[in-house]
């Protein structure tokens, strides 16, 4: 099992990630696109790393905008592993 991060390495590791915030044991980011068509090619592209990283998000899809929230429910909170698929979906985003 992954271990939690504390506040303070969470609050670290926030500050190298743009737009994302905390929400209680959670990492949460919305994502707006210019379509509807966009923000589902973007949540094929995330649900391929969340398989790849056998690590699976919440993602809320409102027409243009996906939130994308992010917990190691396993370990109760944030995990490294959170942030290391929070920095694969802004790779993801990039495309």
């Amino acid at each position: 099992m992954t271990a939690r991060c504390n506040d303070i390495e969470i609050q670290r590791e926030l500050g190298t990630l743009d737009g994302w915030s905390r929400r209680g044991d959670a990492l949460v980011k919305t994502f707006v696109f210019p379509t509807f068509v966009a923000a589902i090619a973007f949540v094929d592209r995330a649900a391929e790393l969340a398989e790849e990283f056998a690590h699976h998000p919440d993602m809320d899809i409102r027409y243009s905008k996906v939130t994308m929230t992010l917990s190691t429910h396993s370990a109760g909170g944030i995990t490294e592993l959170d942030f290391v698929l929070a920095r694969a979906l802004e790779k993801a985003n990039g495309l």
